[in-house]
Parts: structure tokens; sequence; C-alpha cells
């Protein structure tokens, strides 16, 4: 855990702790790509009771711990963190500066919103709410032709996109959670769009075409049930694996 310590005073913005999310804005993947990393923030008041130990700058200028923390409430975990997320969240942060972060994500919600009108009527839109860094859509206009929502993906790859979040947030029956990021051209968003209409149109014309996806990858569907109660976890050998 990471602590950045603000020079606030009690009542300065009511409150105290803060824990920040560094995916999407500050760059970094869901989940750091590993362990969950996000920095927590807190007032000045609280600083002698985080936990230890803390980061300080020595004498000759380099960095180290601190482990005399008296009134700390000790270790939290026995490792720092995913610490390689956090000097790329940092390193986004400064290269972008105040007004570039600003920029980036007005792009982002930008892309999201151009995204989702351009998808309107193709797709069933359950909330009708603004939409900020990320659009929601349902397969419940697919799935009367049996079409779900990783169907969809399946297809999806077979026209060169990285699929979709599938089935999520689990408050929207069959989800399709598109999240484009700020660096993604108009371009890219149409062909994306184009890309979308065009399976929902494949979907009332030719709806086992969809179901078989994908078609242009070396492997097609795997046995998911299977995949998950009988994982292989690591390559071997083609004579060890017929031997098993």
């Amino acid at each position: 855990m990471n602590a950045l310590v603000g020079k606030t005073r009690p009542g300065d913005f009511g409150v105290d702790v803060m824990h920040l999310n560094l995916h999407k804005t500050f760059s970094t993947p869901h989940g750091g790509g590993g362990p969950g990393s996000g920095p927590v923030a807190c007032k000045k008041i609280l600083e002698p009771f985080l936990p230890a130990p803390v980061v300080v700058t020595k004498p000759d200028g380099t960095l180290g711990f601190n482990y005399n923390r008296p009134q700390s409430i000790g270790r939290v975990r026995m490792f720092y963190g995913n610490f390689g997320m956090h000097i790329r969240a940092l390193a986004y942060i400064m290269a972008n500066g105040p007004d570039g972060l600003r920029q980036t994500t007005e792009d982002a919600v930008l892309n999201a919103n151009y995204i989702r009108k351009g998808l309107e009527g193709s797709y069933d839109l359950p909330y009708k709410t603004p939409t900020m860094h990320e659009v929601v859509f349902s397969d419940h206009i697919q799935s009367q032709k049996g079409i779900k929502t990783g169907d969809i993906a399946k297809r999806l790859i077979d026209y060169g996109f990285h699929p979709y979040t599938v089935s999520f947030p689990l408050v929207v029956h069959g989800a399709m959670m598109i999240e484009p990021t700020e660096s993604e051209s108009k371009e890219s968003c149409d062909m994306f769009i184009d890309a979308m209409k065009n399976i929902a149109e494949e979907v009332e014309e030719h709806p086992e075409f969809v179901l078989e996806a994908p078609h242009y990858t070396r492997i097609s569907r795997l046995d998911e049930t299977m995949a998950a109660r009988k994982p292989i976890l690591r390559w071997k050998p083609q004579s060890e694996a017929a031997g098993k």
C-alpha cells in the first residue's frame, strides 16, 4: 500500500482518506496486470498512523524504507504492492500534466458517447443515463435469435477487434461494456461501429454463422466447461500429453 500525504487541514474537503483507482484515467489496466494497484491518499494528521514501512528520502538523496513508526498501524502485507503500476501511472501523469490529463479524459468520454450514438438501435441500451468513459449495451435484441453477448464478442474477433467486456456489469443481463480509450481515433471508432453493426445484421440473417465464430483464428471455440473443471496450467510435450 502506498500513501500520498497532503498538506490539507481537518475539514478542508470533508474527506480524510481516499483510494485512487489507477485504471483508465491514469493508464493502468484493470488490476494493474496482477494484484490490485491503487495508492491511498490521506490528510497530514493521519500520516503518523500509516502502515510501516514508508518510503523516505535519505540524507544522501537516495530512497529507503523507514521502519521507525511508533504510531503506525503496522505492516498490512508482506509485499509492497504492484509497484510497477504506480511508476507507470506516475510517468503518465507527469508526461500529460494537468491540462493533458483533462484532455485525455474528455477524449475518452467523447469516444464512448460517439460509439453509443453509432450503435443505438442496433443493440439494446438498458440505461439512458449519460455515458461517461464507457457505454453498456445488452444482448436483449440478439438473444431473440439465440445469440448471446459471448457469441457477439467471439465474432468481433474475426473483425480484428479485441472483444469488449462480456457479461459485466452484473446488473445488466447479457451486458456488453465498451470502453474506448482516449487514444482511439475517429477512424478506429468508425471501424468498430461498422463491425458491430455488421454483426447485428448477421445475427438477423445468419445467426448460426455467428454461433460458430470465430472463423479466422487458429483455434475456434473451446470447451469452456472442461477448461474450468480440468484446466491445463502448464505446457506439456506432445509425447507426454499423449501418455497421460
